[in-house]
């Protein structure tokens, strides 16, 4: 017998289960975002088609829109960039968060302005 000790092969999967769940949760969060956008035009829609309520675009159905619109692909593109590079998931993440609410913030400050 040989006196070399053979070295561990590391056979863990390259992709953590945890890593692709998180992914998910994230497409998940953009496509709610899509559905909910989609609903509220939809029955915008509707609506104005049937003559059965005139409705307007005001201030805050169109930040609604705007809002939804965007943080769906905020979503999306935070999925994809974490999909390429899982090396990087906290910074992404963090920066992503931060995006998020500095444009939350904005969007309710651009309305509050608007009204007043």
């Amino acid at each position: 017998m040989s006196k070399i000790k053979k070295k561990t092969i590391d056979r863990r999967p390259t992709t953590l289960e945890e890593d692709v769940k998180f992914e998910k949760i994230i497409q998940f969060s953009g496509w709610i975002f899509i559905l909910v956008l989609g609903g509220f035009m939809g029955i915008w829609g509707i609506l104005d088609l049937l003559d059965i309520r005139e409705i307007a675009l005001d201030a805050m159905s169109f930040s609604f829109i705007l809002f939804t619109g965007t943080s769906s692909a905020l979503c999306f593109a935070m999925a994809t960039k974490l999909k390429n590079n899982r090396a990087e998931k906290k910074p992404i993440f963090l920066d992503w968060l931060i995006g998020e609410f500095i444009f939350c913030v904005l969007a309710i400050f651009s309305v509050a302005v608007y009204q007043w």
